[in-house]
């Protein structure tokens, strides 16, 4: 019996939250005595500081069986290195299947090397559009979405968008949205993190507050001014900012004189949730803590003009205010004031995505 060799590629921390439950049901399918066997490939270097000793554990998932190793900062140096790698990898390793997430540069060049052997390419979290050609992430979305045989998509925006792009319908697949696999999976482990009693935080109590966008951290004069909104417009309730190293040192220097703005080093996966679950309120400019901010009802403020996840602001918890200081502030006293709009959980945010896309795939007709 020939067994169906999955190949999982992942480029980047967030990427292991959405794979880590395709991971769980190829396994749970090769027990049930299924053909089917896959490899967790990381495009990244094994040392790489953004992968933390407990993120594998949070996940329950291994580490990956390989690392490509390319670590580099020019876009196009690294989809370079990351086609030569992966089509070195591709030579050794059986392959019928390559699942790629998201929309990174890593992504599109492994998708392109995967069409070039005449692999079968699957992408995860297609037909988000943020519809700015200028951003590199919306020319990576076209090229792998472009280059897919299986499109799998969270929600029916999504599957509008690459109808439009006259993608042929029998390669979408509406499938949910995966990282509601990973929050359900996780929900009964999350973990009060060390900082929950160091700050007398208490349940609805506080605000959270995460900034990882280039874009905002390099114009120091408006974060200043948001900044600034968002400490006085909160009022006496504490805003607690897990931050990485390059934006902890950036807003350290523009929140000096507001005692309730409190940074702190990152959190693992389950102690973030924790935080977040149990917050008053979330300003971020991830699409991914919104999404997480919709799944559990917490008000979300997201510091950007648009988001490729729509669903979170169309019957979701979020609220898009720009990088417009005075907007965050009229925004963060409705959260204060529970002046907020009524919410749902979109559809098939059900937890078994995973378990869609590994029938699907399980069911192909591969060439032998």
């Amino acid at each position: 019996m020939k067994i169906l060799n999955i190949c999982i590629v992942t480029g980047a921390r967030p990427n292991f939250m959405k794979v880590a439950p395709l991971v769980r049901a190829i396994t749970k399918a090769k027990t049930e005595g299924n053909a089917v066997d896959y490899k967790l490939v990381y495009t990244g270097c094994e040392g790489d500081t953004t992968l933390e000793s407990s993120l594998f554990d949070d996940l329950q998932i291994n580490k990956p069986d390989v690392y490509l190793g390319v670590d580099c900062v020019n876009l196009n140096e690294l989809t370079g290195r990351v086609m030569s790698e992966f089509d070195k990898y591709l030579d050794t390793n059986p392959t019928d299947v390559v699942i790629v997430v998201d929309d990174l540069a890593s992504t599109m060049a492994v998708a392109i090397v995967t069409k070039k052997r005449g692999l079968t390419l699957a992408h995860l979290v297609a037909g988000t559009r943020s519809f700015d050609i200028t951003m590199p992430k919306e020319i990576n979305r076209l090229v792998i979405d472009g280059l897919s045989d299986l499109l799998f998509t969270a929600g029916m925006g999504e599957n509008s968008n690459v109808s439009r792009e006259k993608t042929e319908l029998s390669q979408v697949y509406m499938v949910g949205n995966i990282l509601m696999d990973t929050l359900r999976y996780s929900r009964p482990r999350l973990a009060q993190p060390k900082v929950w009693d160091e700050l007398e935080l208490q349940v609805k109590g506080y605000l959270v507050f995460t900034l990882n966008r280039k874009a905002l951290l390099a114009d120091k004069e408006n974060l200043k001014k948001m900044l600034s909104a968002l400490c006085v417009s909160s009022g006496d309730m504490k805003i607690v900012a897990p931050l990485r190293k390059e934006a902890q040192t950036v807003v350290a220097s523009l929140v000096r004189g507001y005692d309730n703005f409190v940074i702190i080093d990152p959190l693992s996966i389950l102690e973030f949730g924790y935080l977040t679950a149990n917050a008053k309120g979330i300003i971020t400019d991830s699409g991914n803590v919104a999404e997480e901010a919709t799944f559990n009802g917490v008000p979300c403020v997201t510091l950007n003009s648009y988001t490729e996840h729509v669903e979170t602001v169309s019957c979701g918890t979020n609220v898009l205010v720009g990088e417009n200081a005075d907007k965050l502030a009229d925004a963060v006293k409705d959260i204060i004031a529970e002046n907020w709009k009524q919410s749902s959980l979109p559809d098939r945010w059900d937890g078994r995505t995973a378990e869609r896309i590994i029938q699907i795939i399980m069911s192909l007709e591969l060439p032998a």
